[in-house]
């Protein structure tokens, strides 16, 4: 199941203009593993605070389909966890920015106070 994911993320990364539905299509997945795919990432994405993201699922296709049900699990599953790895990974970068900027700014408080005792 893995790496399905992995090949699913891939394939997202690497669509460029076209769209995650056609590209799933394009490489063989069926219709309604790439309807549940596109409504499950939509909603994946507004599970994880995009404010832009709508939550979509077509409730008695999802119950009756299992193809269509697999695709929105694996979409919802997919997108929320790309979108909060990007959230954790900006904040990781402000605060790694703030860090060296604290360094840089000690740093010079101490060449500072090392030319001022000579």
């Amino acid at each position: 199941m893995w790496q399905v994911r992995i090949l699913l993320v891939t394939l997202i990364a690497l669509t460029g203009c076209q769209s995650t539905h056609e590209t799933l299509l394009a490489n063989g997945y069926p219709p309604a593993y790439a309807d549940g795919f596109d409504a499950g990432c939509s909603s994946g994405r507004q599970a994880a605070g995009v404010i832009s993201g709508e939550f979509k699922k077509d409730v008695p296709r999802y119950l009756k389909d299992p193809t269509y049900a697999q695709g929105w699990e694996d979409g919802f599953r997919q997108c929320k966890s790309l979108r909060e790895s990007e959230e954790l990974n900006d904040y990781q970068e402000r605060h790694r920015d703030q860090r060296e900027r604290d360094w840089l700014h000690e740093k010079d408080q101490d060449a500072g106070r090392a030319y001022r005792a000579k």
